[in-house]
Parts: C-alpha cells; structure tokens; sequence
C-alpha cells in the first residue's frame, strides 16, 4: 500500500511554491497529467487484491479531492492577485477630459454624385460604369466623332502609347457604348465617373467628374429629354419654378444637339438658381445621332433617344458656393472640414459655415 500522507505533503508543497499560472500549469500536469502522480496511481488499482482496492480507491479519491481544491483555491488566489495588481497599477482618472475623435466628412463630389443617382433612380435610369483607360473605337470612333475632330489632338487628350490607341477617357460617353454593345435595347442609364483632359485653370481640372445619361427606346423625342432635364434641374437645385432654355448646339454623337442654360441671379453676394435675367450653361444634350445607334448594331429606324452630359464638379460649385474647381483636388482638410457633409447629417439645401 502506498503512504498517502507523505505523497500528499509532497504534492501540497509543490503546489505551496507556485508563484504563477504557468507554474501552476505545470504542477497540474504532474499531478494529473498522463504519466501525472496520481494517475499513475489511479493505474495502479488493476494490479490489486480485491481485498486491497476498496481502501486503496478510497484513500485516493480523497486525495484527489483535496488536492483539486487546493489547486482551484490557489487558481483563484492568482486570478484575484492578477485583478488588484491591474487595479493598483491601471487607475483610470476619471476626472480626465475624453479623448476628442474627429468624424470624417463627404466629399462635396461624392455627395453630388449620390444626389444626381438618386434623382435619377426615381424616373428608372440605373448606373452603369466603365473603366478610365479606354481604346480610341469606344472614346472616339463609336461614337462618330471624326478624325480631324480638335477633341483627338494631344493638346486635349491624355494618350497612353505613340499609336493612340489607348487613352484616359474625355468622357464617360464610352461607357454608352459598351451598355449598348452587350445588351438590347431599351437603355435607360446613367454614367458617373471620373474624366481626363489636357486644361487646368480656376474652373477646370486635368481630373474631373461627369455624369451621362442615354435613354434609348421606341418614339422617344425631344419633349422626353426637356422633361427629364427640367426634372432633374428641380430636384437638384430644390427650386420650383426654373427658368431653362435649349441653345442649338453641335456633337459628333447627337443631332440635334444644344447646351442648357438656367436662370439665375445674384442676390446678397450669391448665385439665386431658377430666378433672374442671366443665364448659366450647365450641360450638353441631344438625340442620339444614327451613326451611333448603327456602330452598336441597333436599328434607327426603330429605336432613337437622347442623351445627356454634365460635370459633376460644376454641379457641386453651383450648389454649394464654391468658387475654385482645384481646391476640389487638394487634399485640404480644412477644406473639407468647411465644404464636406457630416456623414449622418446631410443637409440638403445650401449649408453656409460647416458645424
């Protein structure tokens, strides 16, 4: 038989010396593990006398017993010890001021874009997007434009090889063709999306924003693409009443064609949308020219529609008073600070000083 009591003060003062959880790990595993103490023990009660082994499993199961409690004892004396120390030493003073987080803001383009989509969206037109390195056929050629066209120079165009073939997109117009190309009509779409060209002043940028939109079906006319327009120049400028005319025009991809216009004047320093005897040109339309619908295989002669074009970015200084289309591109926190949208908090009119 087995001297249970000096195994027990053995096990008891190898547990007494434990100063950590690690240690205490490792004493458990001694003990209890595969070759632990008293599993061996326990292995031990097979080799027995049936005389022997009621006793022998009854003085070893209290062992057992006892030494489990003491080790969960001595567990939680750690776990305690761990949490004053953590008290002690990671006081929190609570009369210290919060930590001050700044919130990001919208963009002023990234807004528009999500108002004029969302103007849109409510007459049926859905978003289609295109990739901004585009070939000459889909920028140019598909959509009739020729070759002698001032658009096609170098002066205008950022091109990406000596062949000219491939270009940073003029416009997102290429984005109409291939709509067109890989479905049948009807087409009710829009296009947002970023456009490249050689000029750079106060009012434009090599980068800017555009919006297009087609609207191809059968008997569409120029009375659908005035209401549409006149629609969306409502909703956007949050006007009632708007004055807008419909100036002849020319594009290689629409005929007819004409710029818009809408009134305006200047009240208290501002620019008052939809009132006034001035006039301010804000996109380019038409109906979309036959060659076009020929290019993507659809049939003139049973399908025609229109479309449209405007730039995101003089949309957003219209609406919101901003006078320099680089300070769109500058990456000025402070001018985001003052012409951004607090995410949460978009107002929808003109906003004045930023909150």
């Amino acid at each position: 038989m087995e001297n249970f009591n000096q195994i027990e003060s053995d096990i008891l003062n190898k547990i007494k010396n434990v100063s950590d959880h690690n240690a205490l790990d490792s004493v458990k595993t001694e003990i209890f593990g595969k070759k632990g103490v008293i599993t061996e023990l326990f292995n031990k009660i097979r080799s027995l006398d049936q005389s022997q082994r009621k006793e022998y499993a009854s003085k070893l199961n209290e062992l057992k017993t006892k030494v489990t409690e003491i080790l969960e004892k001595k567990l939680v004396d750690f776990d305690q010890s761990e949490i004053n120390k953590k008290l002690k030493n990671e006081k929190i003073d609570i009369t210290l001021p919060g930590r001050t987080y700044f919130a990001g803001k919208i963009h002023p383009v990234s807004q528009v874009i999500d108002e004029v989509t969302s103007i849109f969206s409510e007459i049926g037109f859905s978003v289609e997007e295109g990739p901004d390195v585009e070939n000459e056929y889909y920028n140019f050629s598909a959509l009739n434009t020729p070759k002698n066209h001032p658009s096609r120079d170098m002066q205008d165009t950022f091109y990406l090889d000596h062949s000219k073939d491939l270009l940073l997109r003029t416009h997102t117009s290429p984005v109409q063709i291939r709509t067109m190309l890989k479905s049948k009509p009807p087409f009710k779409i829009i296009a947002p999306g970023r456009t490249y060209r050689c000029d750079s002043d106060q009012t434009h940028s090599p980068m800017f924003h555009q919006l297009e939109g087609l609207h191809i079906d059968k008997n569409i006319n120029m009375g659908h693409l005035k209401g549409c327009l006149y629609y969306f120049v409502k909703k956007f400028f949050e006007v009632e009443k708007v004055k807008i005319r419909f100036r002849p025009s020319y594009f290689p991809f629409t005929e007819p064609s004409a710029e818009v216009d809408i009134g305006y004047k200047i009240q208290d320093g501002k620019i008052k949308i939809g009132e006034g005897d001035k006039w301010l040109e804000i996109l380019g339309c038409g109906m979309v020219h036959p060659s076009v619908l020929k290019n993507v295989k659809v049939n003139p002669k049973q399908y025609q529609g229109y479309a449209f074009g405007v730039g995101i970015d003089r949309l957003a200084m219209l609406k919101y008073g901003i006078n320099d289309l680089r300070a769109f591109f500058e990456s000025d926190i402070r001018w985001l600070e003052f012409y951004g949208f607090d995410p949460l908090d978009v107002p929808t009119n003109y906003r004045g000083l930023s909150r």
